[in-house]
């Protein structure tokens, strides 16, 4: 991978404009391994123009054109594992085998269920609805679209915005974030082989230059995945220009567990999902509600299982030293009554590290209960019965993901009907497919990731009379 990344557009990499850069550092080891350009006007403008002169050809090419083509982008990322799992890691500091082996063939599987997704969209059938007329509906693509992708999971997040919108027949300029842009560059630059010039563009900067870019006259449609300030800002500065806005914004997912589950086997299961990716994952189940009966045995149990977890292989760094520092100042403020169990403090080693945490005795009035903390952090609090259950886990503003545990059957049934999020597992956390839509509700956004929904989301219909 190149010391300095450039932009990929209208085919081609470029440096920025002005050749401003900014600094790449490795959050495992916290030393600077790259820079990056910082993109201005100049840059989204030549973003924005080769994808509007790719989308009048793009646009129409048949569905099983546009199949073939992202068939190869997907084969193709698997022959460059090697290279894709280096440049992800340098920029997120993930153990490269987890990346490897979790991450990557979900990425694969997406771009390759929205090629077939690309030849099957649904539509009603023609009829006359007046005497003499028919009526048919076409479903046609939106045209430019600008994505902004999250630091959390570059490659994964870009691959769910890129595919759904190319497969629709619309073009993309994809701005990454800041501290992670390398595998977002590399993935343009090996589908450029199979792919028209224009079709896809990534462009590097801050959000400067996410500002520029989603305030283009030519941008139609407007996707991101982010925090709520992010999602707001766009939102607001979407409506301005009557631009469509996809928003997958933040979680704060509540975990119920019911006092007739295996208390070992359930506090191992989500000790794990809860610290993947060191916490940054906006579905991380964060807010544990644990029925009271069994909750002193499960918080023994989960912090155990805690305890095992190996710095550096099961966990790896926050971010950047910002997101390190957040995450402290957030348990300097906890408040006299809340109990932290295990961690709380910065490893001792190079890099953005944190130590898994688990805080117990908080008040659902806690900051740290209400709102999103994406790090390695977990709290517990006791439940009496489902009801009470049901509205501590619906009593934030956040609304993504939820997930309940239990034998119960009808329980189970009537929790997935009451809690007020978009994602509800069963006895289960965090697993995603790619037939299956991925979107939140609330302070969480609108819009959905992943599945048909997410293709229909890159599409508008139109109708016709004959």
């Amino acid at each position: 991978m190149a010391d300095a990344l450039r932009n990929h557009i209208g085919g081609e990499d470029r440096p920025s404009v002005s050749g401003e850069t900014m600094e790449l550092v490795d959050p495992s080891t916290g030393r600077v391994h790259g820079h990056a350009p910082r993109s201005g006007q100049g840059d989204t403008d030549a973003a924005c123009a080769a994808a509007a002169a790719a989308y009048t050809q793009w646009s129409t090419t048949t569905p099983a054109t546009r199949q073939r083509a992202l068939l190869a982008v997907a084969d193709a990322i698997e022959e460059h594992a090697d290279a894709l799992t280096a440049a992800e890691t340098a920029d997120t500091g993930k153990p490269p085998e987890q990346f490897r082996t979790e991450e990557l063939p979900a990425i694969v599987d997406t771009v390759r269920y929205f090629a077939g997704a690309a030849r099957n969209l649904p539509g009603a059938a023609a009829a006359e609805y007046t005497e003499g007329r028919t009526s048919l509906l076409r479903r046609e693509p939106v045209g430019v679209c600008a994505q902004i992708t999250p630091w959390n999971y570059p490659l994964m997040m870009a691959a769910w915005k890129i595919a759904p919108a190319l497969a629709a027949g619309n073009t993309s300029v994809l701005k990454p974030a800041d501290t992670t842009p390398s595998s977002s560059v590399l993935l343009a630059r090996i589908a450029a082989h199979h792919l028209p010039p224009g079709v896809l563009n990534v462009v590097c900067g801050d959000r400067d230059t996410g500002r520029a870019l989603t305030a283009h006259r030519s941008v139609a449609l407007i996707a991101v995945t982010g925090s709520v300030r992010a999602g707001q800002e766009i939102a607001a500065a979407a409506a301005a220009g009557l631009k469509r806005v996809h928003l997958e914004l933040g979680g704060n997912a509540p975990v119920i567990v019911h006092d007739d589950v295996d208390i070992e086997s359930t506090a191992s299961a989500l000790a794990g999902v809860a610290f993947y990716n060191a916490g940054q994952d906006c579905t991380a189940p964060t807010r544990f509600l644990v029925q009271e009966r069994i909750h002193d045995a499960f918080l023994a149990a989960f912090t155990a299982a805690t305890r095992e977890l190996r710095v550096g292989t099961d966990l790896g760094p926050l971010n950047s030293a910002t997101q390190l520092a957040s995450v402290q100042a957030l348990l300097t403020r906890l408040p006299a009554h809340a109990d932290v169990v295990t961690g709380g403090g910065l490893v001792p080693r190079p890099g953005f590290f944190h130590e898994p945490t688990v805080v117990a005795g908080v008040r659902q009035d806690d900051e740290i209960v209400q709102e999103e903390i994406f790090g390695p952090v977990v709290t517990v609090q006791p439940f009496t019965d489902e009801a009470e259950a049901l509205h501590l886990a619906d009593d934030v503003r956040f609304g993504l993901a939820a997930s309940v545990w239990t034998r119960d059957h009808d329980r189970a049934m009537r929790a997935t009907r009451a809690l007020h999020t978009g994602i509800v597992w069963v006895n289960t956390h965090g697993t995603t497919v790619s037939e299956m839509p991925h979107g939140g509700v609330k302070h969480s956004g609108y819009g959905s990731d992943l599945s048909l929904s997410g293709l229909l989301d890159y599409t508008q219909v139109k109708h016709v009379m004959l």
